[in-house]
């Protein structure tokens, strides 16, 4: 689906509650910031709620009805986009996706950043050093994304070939 991919390939980012950005041939580099639970900071939507740069994330996950379920007892490692990456979308389409006609859409994007279990950024190194240089986790959404290493950082490879780096791990939720 477009809007999938749009969403897919402008944020594929790292462990828990962070941010992504796109990495594809017509971009600059952005790095992608992300987080993984490692201490108890409240939930995932709490932290979300507390950072300036996920309020359109925030926005997106009360459309799509998931407070709940990232409120729960997981633990969810989440991919999570920053309003950052969200803005690079085609105009026009987070609007069309936080529509509730199109809740289903909006979960199943939404759920491709979400990873069940805990995963550290030691132990998708360890991942990626047992795989010979790449590990795949599986996201709720039923979709594999792709990790390596790339001059050193950690990148992530969605199933459109979209990447982001990962520049920052481990934040509690």
């Amino acid at each position: 689906m477009m809007l999938n991919r749009a969403l897919i390939a402008s944020c594929a980012a790292l462990l828990a509650l962070g941010a992504c950005s796109p990495q594809t041939p017509q971009t600059a580099e952005e790095p992608a910031a992300t987080s993984e639970a490692t201490a108890p900071a409240g939930t995932i939507v709490d932290v979300a709620i507390g950072s300036p740069d996920h309020s359109t994330l925030v926005t997106a996950v009360q459309a799509a009805e998931l407070v709940e379920t990232l409120s729960g007892p997981g633990p969810f490692t989440v991919f999570a986009p920053t309003n950052a990456a969200f803005e690079k979308l085609p105009a026009g389409t987070l609007a069309s996706l936080t529509q509730p006609d199109n809740r289903a859409t909006l979960q199943g994007i939404l759920t491709y950043h979400v990873v069940a279990g805990r995963v550290s950024a030691a132990d998708l190194g360890a991942l990626i050093d047992a795989g010979n240089g790449q590990a795949s986790v599986t996201t709720v959404q039923g979709a594999t994304l792709t990790a390596s290493r790339e001059n050193g950082a950690i990148r992530l490879t969605d199933a459109t070939g979209g990447t982001a780096t990962v520049t920052a791990a481990d934040l509690g939720a």
